[in-house]
């Protein structure tokens, strides 16, 4: 009975060594991956340069900032342009474009790559499959200005190719000046980011598709399953926690609908529908010097994407995935 007692200790003893044996002083850590350290060192020397220390300058949003007497030398006014944002004229109009933007982005960009990275993963002809690839990768690549440059060459009311060929398919009363009219500001909008976004969006979902074990594909087909029946039970399954992980991100971005391409599209006929809290930072603090209210609208989107992305978070997690942190 005493040799029994005596042995959980005994037992034990190793594990508490092994633990004391992982525990790894900082200083003997930095030397033996100094070369890891070293290679992080510019990323992270990108972000605190240009990320974490211009955040001080969002204390002008708390006053009236004047460049000649610098950030501690203006006066502060406390919650006065924040007050001014929300009770102006403008801002109701800026928050509806600003969410019809971001919700037809969810509806078809959002959920663009997930669909084409199901249908690439369907194809089982390499060759094709690689071109398809390729193709639809390329407009990543391109400005904002080239992709503007195209719609205008394809959509203007005089020379437009697509504009041409619907007015000659239905007649003159098929002339649509399609860029300069609110109704189809939008929808160009979306199908410019479709093109754009669509190919770069599928490579995430691709390589989580990747990561799928074949074992539950042949389980599946020996239990009578077909293509339809794989991909709902199978497939989707699989990607559900990269999905979950890109709408938190996503999430976050829902008051940035992107400053470049909105304000390239943006003209005095569509204005009404096109100005979005992004151009308008830019019309307030750039082009009539109003430098902390401009601050203040900038804050206010920073406030806003951070809530949603711990509420989203917060939301995956009760649904039962695993969430972002």
């Amino acid at each position: 009975m005493a040799t029994d007692l005596a042995t959980p200790p005994a037992k034990a003893a190793p594990k508490a060594r092994r633990r004391r044996r992982d525990k790894v002083p900082l200083g003997t850590a930095l030397l033996r991956y100094r070369w890891l350290y070293l290679m992080v060192l510019p990323g992270l020397a990108y972000f605190v340069i240009f990320k974490y220390v211009p955040m001080y300058g969002v204390t002008i949003a708390f006053q009236d900032f004047l460049p000649f007497l610098g950030y501690s030398g203006s006066p502060w006014v406390g919650l006065k342009h924040f007050e001014a944002l929300f009770s102006g004229p403008d801002f109701g109009r800026l928050m509806a474009n600003t969410l019809i933007l971001a919700v037809l982005h969810i509806v078809f960009v959002f959920t663009a790559p997930v669909v084409v990275a199901l249908m690439l993963n369907e194809l089982r002809i390499n060759i094709l499959k690689r071109s398809i690839q390729s193709l639809i990768y390329i407009p990543h690549f391109l400005s904002w200005t080239i992709v503007f440059s195209l719609t205008y060459v394809l959509f203007a009311a005089d020379f437009g190719v697509l504009a041409s060929w619907m007015r000659d398919l239905l007649g003159d009363t098929a002339k649509i000046d399609y860029m300069a009219q609110e109704q189809w500001f939008r929808q160009l909008i979306i199908l410019q980011q479709l093109w754009k976004m669509t190919g770069w969006g599928t490579i995430i979902y691709l390589a989580a598709l990747a990561g799928v074990d074949p074992n539950l594909y042949e389980a599946a087909r020996m239990d009578g399953a077909g293509r339809f029946r794989q991909l709902w039970h199978v497939t989707l399954p699989a990607i559900r926690p990269t999905v979950v992980v890109m709408a938190i991100l996503a999430s976050g971005n829902l008051l940035d609908t992107g400053f470049e391409q909105i304000w390239l599209m943006t003209t005095s006929l569509n204005r009404e529908v096109a100005e979005v809290f992004d151009t308008y930072v830019y019309y307030a603090g750039i082009q009539n010097s109003n430098y902390s209210y401009s601050t203040a609208v900038g804050l206010f989107k920073g406030v806003v994407g951070v809530i949603l992305i711990f509420g989203s978070n917060w939301l995956a997690k009760r649904l039962g995935q695993r969430g972002l942190f």
